[in-house]
């Protein structure tokens, strides 16, 4: 296993979910056409770092949220109140959506300003990303055949 690749998938996987818009998607498709590991280690990596890049989300919605207007802040403005508005109709299993871009970021945040249990919003987000990531990894062993 490629520790430089596999810490690599960890970090851009992490960035992802919080302040940066870098596609940890291509990267763990990248790391798995580069055959530097196990394709089941390397979607626990990336599910592991974007789901703690989220739980950095869901202590800025809990604790900073009267930052919102910083440049820093992970989320727009915008995209925290249209996720507030999903969210109030859906309630938390919008947080099985927060891979999805812009807005998904979004749920995460909004889920510590309603401040979701840690201990509900971990499984749900896990669940999420990890689905999104284990379809992109089967997609993408079943194409190098």
């Amino acid at each position: 296993m490629d520790l430089t690749a596999v810490s690599g998938l960890f970090v851009v996987s992490f960035l992802s979910a919080t302040l940066l818009p870098v596609g940890s998607e291509a990267v763990l498709v990248g790391t798995l056409l580069a055959g530097s590991g196990d394709p089941i280690a390397l979607v626990a990596v990336a599910t592991a770092g974007n789901t703690l890049g989220a739980l950095v989300n869901w202590f800025c919605g809990r604790f900073l949220l009267h930052f919102r207007e910083r440049r820093w802040f992970p989320v727009s403005t915008t995209g925290l109140e249209r996720a507030t508005t999903v969210y109030r109709r859906y309630g938390v299993w919008t947080l099985l959506f927060a891979w999805v871009p812009v807005v998904g970021d979004a749920f995460t945040v909004f889920a510590g300003t309603a401040r979701v249990p840690m201990v509900l919003f971990l499984p749900l987000v896990l669940i999420g990303k990890g689905a999104r990531y284990i379809v992109i990894a089967a997609a993408t062993v079943g194409s190098m055949g």
